[in-house]
């Protein structure tokens, strides 16, 4: 594992991506479990199938909130208390069209000047990995990012292109790869541009022990108790059973 060197990725590009995280067998049990899903709740289908809370629908999931190589380094940018805030499945079908530049989500507006202090360490809220099952070239709906954007300070104004100069590029991958990239990172989805090819993804979002857990449907949501009786104690941690706090 390389999770400092990867750290520090996370502190000056936004971004890391771990090469072979995940082997063949793990990649074709996850394309074959995101196959069995049906929609739930705020699911949607159609040119992309997107599911959320996946982790509550069978225990199959669990392994995945703290995939070995992944949760070293959440932990080391959230803190040894971090928990998922979300894990979602995706199906990108040929057609699909990515979402244009944006970033997650921004803690707050901060003065440039301090930003492009390279001794101002950004401290990171809420990162999210991308678990990718597929080998993905130009057309599969590459990620593309700008690095160093999470230093912008804001979110990119509509047309943005680049930032500081520095314009977007995709992360082309193999199947297994994960990338680990923090909210302020500015970066988009793509197009699936082939004919015959359904890019598979799964995403875990992690976020500091006091962002808040949004599990839908909200007001009436449960865990599933076949899920939480198979958790080993740090995914119990991570579907938010925390020691006592201050707020709690």
């Amino acid at each position: 594992m390389h999770t400092a060197s990867h750290l520090q990725a996370l502190h000056q590009q936004g971004f890391a991506l771990l090469p072979g995280v995940l082997d063949a067998q793990q990649i074709s049990a996850l394309r074959a479990a995101i196959d069995r899903l049906k929609p739930q709740h705020w699911d949607y289908a159609g040119l992309v199938d997107h599911y959320k809370c996946v982790f509550n629908r069978d225990p199959f999931w669990l392994a995945y909130l703290d995939q070995p190589g992944v949760i070293e380094l959440a932990e080391a940018a959230l803190g040894a208390d971090c928990h998922i805030i979300g894990q979602t499945a995706w199906r990108s079908h040929p057609g699909f069209v990515g979402a244009e530049l944006h970033l997650d989500y921004l803690v707050m507006e901060l003065p440039q000047a301090l930003l492009a202090d390279p001794a101002f360490v950004l401290p990171m809220q809420i990162c999210t990995a991308h678990f990718y099952l597929d080998d993905i070239d130009a057309d599969l709906c590459p990620t593309w990012v700008i690095p160093g954007s999470h230093r912008a300070g804001r979110k990119p104004l509509a047309g943005e292109q680049q930032w500081q100069g520095v314009p977007a590029q995709p992360l082309l991958c193999r199947a297994g790869d994960v990338l680990m990239f923090r909210s302020e990172l500015w970066h988009a989805g793509s197009h699936n541009r082939t004919t015959d090819r359904t890019r598979y993804l799964l995403q875990v979002h992690y976020g500091r022990r006091m962002v808040a857990q949004k599990f839908s449907p909200y007001l009436t949501w449960r865990f599933d108790p076949a899920v939480l009786a198979a958790c080993t104690p740090r995914q119990r941690r991570l579907l938010g059973e925390h020691e006592e706090a201050e707020y709690d």
